[in-house]
């Protein structure tokens, strides 16, 4: 992609710093017998090295399609397109859309991780934890000792027995027991990005706040980048250096965390943290965003959230908004950002001495 090409991309998806993976035109379409079903939809995004970045949005919103697309995982039929480069330190950018087979399956794991969703059914009830662990250990040609020694210091950093829990099958660990050692599988070969789809939406809140403290401590000591996918933007905003918020498969509004929380420019942004439980909101404070997501093989024309905005009118329906900024670390896509605040007021963070 030209220079020219890329200095054109919306602000709201460039980074300042030093990009890890820079994403450009991402698109996931499925053919259908009814049409093309888009489920994500020229997407640009700059993941900073060393960020903890949150991806948050309803579900269906295309936060796990986006997480796949980072490792080129995006399932048959579904058809992948655009740039996705890896820039891996002290070698040269590798640019995932255009890896062989085996080139790919060694980027996965070794460069780029990632914990899918559902850890009580991600483990074969047949193996043993320590069997997984030494499966994946050979299926990359490492050697098994010092993997297993790596494995045990996981375990140790994510507060498990390490001895117990390479001996136990997946039945014999609960819920958190097993997050956590999906967490330290996806670290066994040493990566550089970790990308976490919905990686404690099964657990409860006790245990989704000690894991999230866990993971902070943990990307610090192996020098991590993190992708945190998420639906619950209150818990990830306490994580998250950065948020990008994705409605109807297109990022909308992309800043750094505190900033979102507390001066959320859209209103989409702003009734999704209207409609998520919080301690910070009063019960009759919280409302149910009203209407639904797009049809992705019908999505509308112009702003895609305009059927469900406050602030929707005309211009809205024919005139798809660019990324316009808020301030130098905040960036949102809408025609009427000024006036989010009065349409979806909110009763804590930037609006609570209103």
């Amino acid at each position: 992609m030209s220079s020219e090409r890329l200095e054109a991309i919306d602000s709201g998806a460039r980074g300042a710093g030093d990009p890890v993976i820079t994403v450009r035109e991402a698109n996931v379409r499925f053919d259908m017998d009814k049409g093309t079903s888009r489920v994500l939809n020229d997407v640009n995004m700059d993941i900073q090295r060393g960020e903890t970045l949150g991806v948050v949005g309803e579900s269906g919103s295309g936060k796990s399609m986006f997480a796949d697309a980072l490792l080129d995982a995006v399932v048959d039929p579904g058809i992948l397109t655009g740039e996705i480069i890896y820039h891996p330190e002290n070698r040269e950018p590798i640019d995932l859309l255009n890896l062989a087979p085996w080139e790919l399956r060694e980027v996965r794991w070794e460069d780029i991780s990632m914990v899918f969703q559902g850890a009580m059914s991600a483990f074969n009830p047949t193996m043993s934890i320590g069997e997984h662990f030494e499966e994946t250990l050979e299926a990359h040609g490492w050697e098994i000792e010092p993997g297993l020694e790596r494995a045990k210091e996981l375990f140790e950093d994510l507060h498990l027995e390490p001895e117990r829990m390479l001996s136990s099958f997946p039945h014999e660990l609960s819920g958190g027991q097993k997050q956590r050692c999906l967490i330290a599988l996806s670290l066994i070969l040493e990566p550089e990005v970790l990308v976490m789809d919905e990686p404690t939406a099964a657990l409860d809140l006790l245990m989704q706040r000690s894991i999230l403290n866990l993971l902070y401590d943990i990307k610090d000591k192996y020098d991590l980048t993190l992708v945190f996918i998420s639906h619950d933007l209150p818990i990830v905003s306490g994580f998250a250096d950065r948020l990008a918020v994705l409605y109807a498969f297109e990022f909308v509004e992309i800043g750094e965390a505190n900033d979102i929380l507390g001066n959320a420019a859209h209103p989409y942004t702003r009734a999704l943290l209207k409609s998520t439980p919080n301690l910070e909101i009063p019960l009759d404070e919280m409302q149910p965003i009203e209407g639904e997501s797009p049809d992705p093989v019908s999505h509308p024309e112009g702003c895609s959230y305009h059927p469900r905005c406050p602030l929707g009118d005309e211009r809205c329906e024919v005139d798809d908004p660019e990324f316009r900024p808020v301030n130098d670390k905040h960036d949102v896509r809408c025609h009427y950002w000024e006036r989010a605040d009065e349409a979806v007021p909110l009763a804590f963070g930037g609006d609570s001495d209103e």
